[in-house]
Parts: structure tokens; C-alpha cells; sequence
């Protein structure tokens, strides 16, 4: 036996209203294109509406690669920090307010080329996983922090 209270919890108030129609009969329907006329990424679907955007899904990263990107990710953060306490350590010899305005843009760009180059390498790699994990590893390489490494706070 089911209450009118049960019965209430399965439906909006409104439902049986007769002025409530899905779809209108006075929108024309739109004509169906062959396949080959479609943009790229969208498919012809069964559904009375036209076309409905579906593009190909790609396949998630192994378990393994996610793992090696987030230790690429941190070694890539590590070197912002080293970049930042070896560049702190970096006295400006120069006297020349430009010179001296230059020489802190360097700076501050060295530390933040770690960060650019991960981000860099991972969106413009999107489609391309080999070349993203070559950049990446060229990027530990390249971005090495020498002044923190050496600890004499420059080369």
C-alpha cells in the first residue's frame, strides 16, 4: 500500500499539466547533413535535435606515467626553489639603474623559466606523449639550479 506522501516524492508538481509539451510542432526540425559535411569532431546522432557534439576521446594516462609526471613535476618545483635561494644569494654589482632594473628581470625570469618550461611542455604537448616526455626530461637538464647546486650563489 502506498501512500499519497510516496507517491508525491516521484513527481513535480505540474506534471500532468496539458500546456507542457517536450518540443514545439511549430520549430522546424533541422535537415540532417551527410557524415562527410560534418566539422571535424562532430557526429550525426540519433536524436531529434541534429547534431550533437562528440569528439573522440582519448585513451588516460597509465598509472605509471602519471607517477613519473608528478615526480618530472616535482623536480621541476624543486628547481623554482633552488633557482629562487641561489638567486638570493646573487649580490647586483651594478650601478646603472637600468642595468640594475635588467640584471633583477634575469633574476626573476630564471626563477620562473622551471615553471614556464613544465607548463610549456606539458599543454603544447598534448597529442604527442613521446615528444612531451622529451621535453620534459630535456628540461631537468637544462634547468638545472647551478648557482644553488654550487652554493657559491653565482658561477
Amino acid at each position: 500500500m502506498t501512500s499519497s506522501r510516496d507517491d508525491d516524492a516521484l513527481g513535480w508538481a505540474g506534471d500532468d499539466d496539458p500546456t507542457l509539451v517536450s518540443g514545439s510542432p511549430t520549430t522546424p526540425e533541422p535537415a540532417h547533413a551527410p557524415a562527410a559535411d560534418l566539422p571535424e569532431g562532430w557526429a550525426v546522432t540519433g536524436s531529434p535535435g541534429g547534431y550533437v557534439d562528440a569528439p573522440e576521446e582519448k585513451a588516460p594516462m597509465s598509472s605509471t606515467a602519471l607517477v613519473g609526471l608528478g615526480i618530472l613535476a616535482g623536480v621541476y618545483l624543486l628547481y623554482t626553489i633552488g633557482w629562487f635561494i641561489g638567486v638570493g644569494r646573487i649580490d647586483n654589482p651594478l650601478t646603472d639603474p637600468l642595468a640594475q632594473f635588467m640584471f633583477s628581470l634575469g633574476t626573476w625570469l630564471a626563477v620562473a623559466a622551471p615553471l614556464v618550461w613544465f607548463a610549456s611542455a606539458y599543454w603544447l604537448t598534448r597529442d604527442k606523449p613521446r615528444l612531451r616526455w622529451t621535453w620534459l626530461v630535456l628540461g631537468v637538464v637544462l634547468l638545472a639550479p647551478l648557482p644553488f647546486i654550487a652554493g657559491t650563489g653565482g658561477l
